[in-house]
């Protein structure tokens, strides 16, 4: 079976309708005047997660005023189309009848394209910034700028910026058209998912997804490709999916790595899922997505 040029589904956590507008950012009379218009909205973010309002299916941000929102560190999330200002604020989540405390690995798939954007948005930023409060130069407390996009040190004048961890996940299939599935040690049985990795300095993407593939389970793998990419802010990640035709099938797994690889038929995999013998990654994950479009249809057996 050819697999298709495009992932089966949307990738849940790269959808998005606001404008960063990082021009604003700089314009510290503007983000003051955006703060003070009854029209802005704040998200609230702690330790990745927010209140939402959520129904069977679907779920939505609760979203304050800025005269509601409570003291706290200020992102600026971006415009709409219709020049609402969108800003997180990093703060404890106050308990509030009708809304419970989720985060994106819970409620990513629930979100609507607005409300996703704005979440992944918030959480990366709010990530990066609990853990680079120091200058790397100095080691001087930094402060927030830029609409909280840059952190500043103010004795040396360094200027520091939100970072990005690439990293390639990749669905490995052989000329027998299976598919290569593997369990991390820390994982229990019955959870697997397919390949992923950092990308290391000097590397190409299709130069890091053969040499995963390799130290994992020993497998070599040939014409590696794209297929498309999106966030993942546990801290700070970036995945880029990659298909990859497997030049060579015996495994040889490394154990710090890998506690279990085996591949899959179509019909082997449909009936372990079927059978509760395997679980699959929540659909929020590009992962899930790779799946589900080299079996060519969705899937049940979530994590």
């Amino acid at each position: 079976m050819e697999i298709s040029e495009g992932l089966l589904g949307p990738l849940l956590l790269a959808r998005s309708t606001i404008d960063r507008s990082a021009v604003l950012r700089q314009d510290a009379a503007w983000l003051e005047r955006a703060w003070a218009d009854d029209r802005t909205r704040v998200a609230l973010v702690h330790n990745g997660d927010t209140l939402l309002r959520q129904d069977e299916g679907s779920a939505e941000l609760v979203l304050f005023t800025p005269a509601e929102a409570p003291d706290g560190q200020r992102y600026l999330l971006g415009v709409d189309a219709g020049n609402i200002a969108y800003f997180a604020v990093r703060t404890e989540l106050p308990e509030t009848d009708g809304t419970k405390v989720a985060g994106l690995r819970q409620a990513g798939a629930l979100l609507g394209d607005r409300d996703a954007g704005l979440l992944v948005y918030a959480v990366a930023l709010e990530a990066w910034h609990g853990s680079h409060q120091f200058c790397p130069q100095c080691g001087s407390r930094t402060e927030v700028t830029a609409g909280g996009h840059v952190r500043t040190c103010p004795q040396d004048g360094s200027q520091h910026f939100p970072r990005v961890d690439p990293a390639v996940i990749m669905a490995v299939h052989d000329d027998d058209d299976r598919i290569l599935l593997a369990r991390g040690p820390q994982w229990p049985e019955g959870r697997m998912s397919v390949l992923a990795g950092f990308v290391e300095p000097g590397e190409s993407l299709e130069q890091a997804v053969i040499r995963e593939v390799l130290e994992e389970v020993g497998v070599t793998v040939k014409a590696p490709r794209y297929l498309g990419s999106q966030p993942w802010p546990f801290p700070r990640s970036l995945m880029l999916g990659f298909f990859a035709r497997a030049a060579t099938t015996e495994l040889t797994r490394d154990p710090e790595e890998i506690a279990e690889a085996r591949w899959f038929s179509r019909t082997e995999l449909l009936a372990a899922l079927e059978s509760g013998a395997l679980r699959l990654p929540p659909p929020v994950s590009i992962a899930r997505r790779l799946i589900e479009t080299w079996y060519g249809d969705a899937l049940i057996g979530d994590w």
